[in-house]
């Protein structure tokens, strides 16, 4: 059986529960917003609990493959509903790194997303470039890093999503807010993004079309984004296999750029990638190839490797 763990309004998670209802496969959904209703009974050994999900029983023996995205939980519900989800997702976040089940992904292996400058070496270790950067709060190392480089970006060290902007000279004026708040910054890369999610051994790529910095947020700049399917080179996409892999992450999503003179760099791997956004705007068979992950199958139709 397999199961998907998240809340029922978040797009990737509807879409492969929806792939995985098309693929007539046997699962269950653990709904975030409703499991303090739920039973979790656990005895001697933890890893032989019993879970009671609408008044279906299922020994967590029974699971084969889990599919997690945990979200925050609704904060609406008296206290002591809220208490019982909490208590739920802790221990159910628990198991899912002790689990010998397939599970995209362990919380354990998506650690690595929670310092950026940490990941960067990382990705660096793998064969890709990672642009030249900067972690600091000091005014004089950033001036004097923007003058080394001409176009810097900056954004937040941390996992937290942020949005990625450009330091401009307006950015001078306001430096000093930076004293106590590390950040980090990167020379500026030319070229064309291409965000490459990687299902096991398959790569899905998608050219972005778009002269916003930050093309999640053009819409807040009023400018456009386009996306269509990308033809990976074999020898990218098998490096982006191998750094997902290397991460310990089933499922992943590259941020690579493709410079004029035809090098690859990567800004950073999603270790829950929000895939659902390319696939609606490419086609790209995403939640299909990640339910036959899940059941032990490869894709039926993979592509860039």
């Amino acid at each position: 059986m397999i199961l998907f763990f998240g809340r029922t309004d978040d797009p990737p998670l509807t879409r492969a529960i929806s792939a995985a209802r098309d693929a007539d496969l046997r699962h269950l959904v653990i709904d975030q917003a409703r499991t303090a209703r739920y039973d979790l009974v656990v005895g001697t050994d933890a890893l032989d609990a019993r879970l009671t999900v609408e008044g279906m029983r299922v020994p967590l023996g029974d699971v084969s493959a889990v599919y997690a995205r945990p979200l925050e939980p609704p904060a609406d519900g008296d206290p002591a509903a809220r208490a019982r989800a909490a208590a739920f997702q802790e221990w159910f976040v628990g198991w899912l790194d002790t689990t010998p089940a397939v599970v995209v992904s362990r919380p354990g292996a998506m650690e690595s997303n929670s310092s950026k400058p940490y990941q960067a070496q990382l990705i660096g270790r793998s064969g890709f470039a990672v642009p030249e950067t900067l972690v600091s709060d000091a005014p004089d190392e950033i001036l004097a890093f923007r003058a080394r480089h001409g176009r810097i970006i900056y954004k937040s060290v941390s996992g937290i999503r942020s949005i990625v902007r450009e330091f401009t000279d307006a950015d001078e004026s306001r430096l000093a807010l930076v004293r106590g708040l590390p950040t980090q910054f990167q020379a500026y890369v030319p070229g064309q993004d291409v965000r490459v999610h990687v299902v096991g051994e398959d790569t899905y790529a998608a050219a972005v079309d778009s002269d916003a910095i930050d093309y999640r947020y053009a819409d807040q700049g009023g400018e456009s984004v386009r996306l269509a399917p990308y033809d990976l080179p074999p020898d990218t996409a098998r490096r982006c296999v191998e750094l997902a892999a290397s991460l310990g992450l089933p499922l992943a999503g590259i941020d690579l750029r493709r410079t004029p003179d035809g090098a690859w760099v990567c800004f950073e791997v999603n270790p829950m990638p929000a895939y659902s956004y390319y696939e609606a705007h490419t086609g790209l068979p995403i939640s299909s190839a990640l339910v036959a992950y899940l059941d032990g199958r490869r894709a039926a139709a993979p592509v860039g490797v």
